[in-house]
């Protein structure tokens, strides 16, 4: 079948080795929970139900997450048989860029994820971009003025010599010193065009303001004469490169299709965050172009291949599979990581692995950007035996001037439109969630269809990381808690995923929907037996102890595998350190948070909200975390908790190495808690950069004084407490 599909699919290799041991991990799990039922202690047997509690918690956690890694699938695609079937009958494609604040995501990094897609090696006939500008922003509309002149530029440029990649930013910060003499002069002339755009948009940002010459200039900005604010604003749409007017670039040739669209906003009516940009923008784009396939990207999340948009075809397009397939989905990838990944900012092992392993059940999930869906089924269709991908013959109606165009269409963006409708329920993107996307994709794929997950050697896009330590923690804390809402909503994988998808593509879910909950076992194992070296209790076995075997297997064997494993995604030993660093912060902070907040949420206390994240820092922020300097700056619930516990486990460790030198009983401490001991100085070393930036580091990025003395306070207060008692 090789002469024919358009795509192949291989099994990673070893996958009997990893089974075995696998295996063997699991009979070392099992052995450590026979142990902690045969084995109480007579004084103080909450405490090792406790012990046991969290110890039937990680191993359960840990089944779940062998999904990720049972039937890992690769994918490669056959781009020249795509061309020789279909290059003068492709689909036509609408990309939707999403922003929602002008001053979180800057308009530059907008345009430049714009422009990117505008210049994928695609027909421009069968291109069309969409602008959702949320904030409903002038100074965003100006930019995409200023961006579409310069495409008549840039497109040519990238055409002619092949540039990657297609982000003007990004491409200009590349090496350029080795260019041929011809290519020099262009590069030099659109350099010049780029920079004199950058500085009338940075003029225009300063001002707050657009120039008056500009809004004489284009008619578009009439629609901001009712505007009120971001909040209370009519539904705004202008079309700025239109299909029908055939504009072209300075070569001749056609220009993609440019919209942009601000939804209509109102204070008396939820807006259902970027889930109801998304439903809007499907409505918008099916009278304007109704491409087939429609590919999302976060506004900061550029382009960084010219070829991704034939890759997802060669799966939509294979005649074998292509039916079946709903989305073909890219991985979140970062262009701004340290060479450690200092807030372990990558998603390295999810996406070089794990999403490898949900495609070999099935599909990896939707994620909310870089994904490419077909239409038809994102607005709910159903996997029949005659859902074949039609794409010939969807066609827009024409005969209207684009002023009568944009006007009917506005009213599909519209607060009201969706009243009494299915739009976000079986139809679009659903509400009701944080997360969105997986939400989106699960229904999709209990509907029957499948999802495809490619990994391509170029890097398809490429997005900002957190560069702070409060913002990569919002930002799971807003992750994990989506994800625990749907696995308490009616469509948990549980409930609703079984029998309807593949039950190792139900664990996989799991594995992310329970990822909150792992903070009550692991706050647990952080303080507890910490706490219990102070008075020289053992919660472990012996040395000596044949039960000493399975703990120090488990432990020992998982985290090798786990260091292999990520240094076979491409990362660094300093860098899988720093990943446990994360993990540990995450599960003591984000994820506490993200429980506490979907309990408030059931019992009617609070309303989740879909936080924005940052996509610039200050100057001595960004060079701290070029430094590889962790940033606590800052004084979020989550910094107290993460330096109690790290003062806990310090103070325990302290006193445990004064008790040795007053009873010099070397051996006997050995013996009885050596395991106990390895804890709370894992803890220690891990928790060292947050020691020095409360004891020992001047610069802003320093624990700040207050969080310092209160996680003392706490730490103090729980180890006399317990020594007392």
């Amino acid at each position: 079948m090789d002469n024919i599909s358009l795509f192949e699919a291989k099994k990673a290799k070893g996958g009997l080795v990893y089974k075995l041991f696998a295996t063997s991990i699991f009979v070392g799990i099992i052995l450590i929970w026979v142990y902690r039922a045969t084995h109480f202690i007579e004084n103080g047997r909450l405490v090792w139900m406790g012990m046991l509690a969290a110890e039937l918690w990680f191993g359960f956690y840990w089944i779940l997450t062998q999904s990720h890694r049972w039937n890992l699938v690769y994918r490669r695609t056959f781009k020249d048989r795509l061309s020789l079937r279909y290059q003068n009958d492709l689909p036509g494609v609408d990309i939707f860029v999403c922003t929602a604040d002008p001053k979180i995501e800057p308009p530059m990094l907008v345009i430049n994820t714009v422009l990117s897609v505008m210049a994928y090696d695609y027909p421009p006939e069968k291109l069309a971009v969409y602008l959702s500008d949320d904030a409903g922003s002038d100074l965003t509309f100006y930019s995409l003025l200023e961006a579409s002149s310069f495409a008549k530029h840039w497109l040519p440029y990238c055409k002619k010599f092949g540039v990657e990649p297609r982000s003007p930013e990004a491409y200009f910060k590349s090496d350029s010193g080795q260019l041929e003499a011809y290519q020099a002069q262009h590069f030099a002339s659109v350099k010049k065009l780029y920079d004199d755009m950058e500085r009338r948009i940075g003029l225009a940002e300063k001002l707050e303001s657009v120039s008056k010459s500009a809004l004489l200039e284009h008619k578009g900005f009439s629609n901001w004469d009712s505007y009120k604010s971001q909040k209370d604003h009519g539904a705004m749409l202008h079309i700025v490169i239109d299909r029908d007017e055939e504009a072209t670039d300075i070569d001749g040739r056609r220009l993609p299709t440019l919209v942009y669209l601000a939804r209509e906003k109102r204070p008396q009516h939820f807006h259902n965050f970027k889930a109801g940009a998304m439903n809007a923008l499907i409505r918008v784009s099916s009278e304007i172009s109704n491409g087939p396939i429609i590919l999302n990207v976060d506004c900061d999340m550029y382009s960084n291949s010219s070829q991704s948009i034939r890759d997802a075809l060669c799966f939509f397009l294979d005649e074998e599979k292509g039916h079946e397939v709903a989305y073909v989905q890219f991985p979140q990838q970062f262009h701004n990581l340290t060479k450690n990944e200092l807030y372990g900012g990558s998603l390295r092992v999810i996406s070089e692995v794990e999403f490898h392993g949900m495609d070999g059940f099935g599909g990896p999930m939707y994620v909310g950007t870089g994904c490419f869906h077909r239409r038809d089924i994102l607005c709910g269709k159903k996997l029949t035996e005659a859902s074949r991908f039609e794409w010939k013959g969807m066609t827009v109606s024409k005969g209207e001037s684009r002023a009568e165009l944009e006007e009917r269409v506005k009213a599909l963006a519209s607060c009201t439109f969706e009243l009494n409708t299915q739009w976000g329920q079986e139809m679009g993107l659903k509400y009701g969630c944080p997360v969105e996307d997986v939400i989106t994709g699960l229904s999709i794929q209990c509907r029957g269809w499948k999802s495809i997950y490619f990994n391509p050697e170029r890097k398809a896009f490429l997005g900002i990381a957190a560069t702070t330590l409060d913002q990569i923690l919002v930002q799971h804390k807003r992750w994990s808690e989506g994800d625990l809402q749907i696995l308490l909503s009616e469509y948990s994988p549980i409930s609703y995923g079984l029998g309807k998808i593949n039950f190792g593509l139900v664990m996989g879910y799991c594995t992310y929907c329970f990822w909150s909950v792992n903070c009550f076992a692991t706050i647990y194992y952080s303080i507890i037996p910490s706490l219990y070296l102070l008075k020289g209790v053992s919660l472990f076995p012996q040395v000596s102890s044949l039960w000493f075997l399975p703990f120090t297997y488990v432990i020992t064997a998982e985290h090798i595998y786990s260091f292999l494993e990520y240094l076979w995604s491409g990362g660094t030993a300093l860098g899988w350190w720093n990943e446990q660093r994360m993990w540990l912060y995450k599960r003591t902070s984000s994820y506490l948070f993200a429980v506490i907040d979907s309990f408030l949420k059931l019992v009617g206390h609070s309303d989740s909200g879909f936080i924005i994240s940052a996509k610039v820092s200050d100057k001595d922020v960004l060079e701290r975390y070029e430094q590889e300097k962790m940033e606590f700056g800052a004084t979020p619930p989550m910094f107290t908790i993460l330096s109690s516990l790290a003062m806990i486990n310090l103070f325990c460790l302290i006193g445990l190495v004064i008790k040795v030198i007053w009873a010099g009983e070397v051996e006997s401490f050995h013996q009885n808690l050596a395991l106990q001991i390895a804890v709370c100085g894992v803890l220690v070393l891990i928790n060292l950069p947050l020691y020095n930036a409360a004891f020992i580091r001047t610069d802003k990025g320093r624990l700040p004084s207050v969080v310092t003395l209160k996680s003392l306070l706490v730490a103090l207060s729980l180890c006399s407490l317990y020594s007392l008692l």
